[in-house]
């Protein structure tokens, strides 16, 4: 089945251009109301109602610079590329992308009181379901599946966020706070998110239910 892309880009060259290959490397292009896979975004700042329904890949203006990238990966987008781009690397973003996002098929994941439903990305602790970004599942789900294994930043950065190194950046605290807080409002008993300091994050006081 091929991948549903939303794309919201206004500017009519790209736009244009995209719209003539995408579909011929395989992908559906989609309009808003249907259901999609990826969004390809040529707003950072209307991301927003976008990144808990699919993960974002952010096309930059030219004269974008590193503060712009740096917001859109704490905004909670997957990727960034700026303008002009080789359109094969961008082909190949989306689906390193769609590959880091695609569920195990009808896997449920649980580290109690944390419940994951992969197949509908269904989230609860206790029963209470919490809405979570895109970025924030992704973790939530790495760290849920091996709930004991405290994982290293770069990991992290690498199996989350697709970094091919590590880099200094606030990116995954600040996802790690928010998952946090979200957490512990839908009646986590502890701050479950815990940073294990100078060496990453592990959930905390959880287990894996016994089958």
């Amino acid at each position: 089945m091929a991948a549903a892309l939303l794309l919201t880009d206004a500017e009519p060259e790209t736009r244009g251009f995209l719209e003539r290959h995408l579909p011929r490397d395989g992908f559906e292009l989609v309009p808003a109301h249907g259901r999609f896979d990826l969004v390809l975004a040529g707003d950072v700042e209307r991301v927003d109602r976008w990144l808990a329904r699919a993960p974002v890949i952010v096309l930059a203006r030219e004269e974008a610079d590193s503060v712009d990238c740096i917001h859109a990966f704490r905004r909670g987008c997957d990727d960034y590329l700026t303008r002009p781009f080789e359109y094969q690397e961008l082909v190949e973003r989306i689906r390193a992308v769609l590959r880091r996002a695609r569920p195990r098929e009808g896997e449920i994941v649980e580290a109690h009181p944390v419940r994951i439903d992969t197949r509908t990305r269904d989230v609860r602790i206790a029963g209470s379901r919490v809405q979570l970004a895109q970025k924030e599942y992704q973790l939530l789900l790495r760290l849920a599946r091996e709930p004991e294994r405290v994982f290293t930043k770069a990991e992290l950065l690498h199996d989350v966020w697709g970094y091919r190194a590590s880099a200094r950046t606030r990116t995954l605290d600040s996802h790690a706070s928010r998952l946090r807080r979200k957490l512990r409002e839908a009646g986590a008993p502890v701050a479950l998110v815990e940073n294990v300091w100078g060496v990453g994050y592990r959930l905390l006081g959880v287990m894996p239910l016994e089958p």
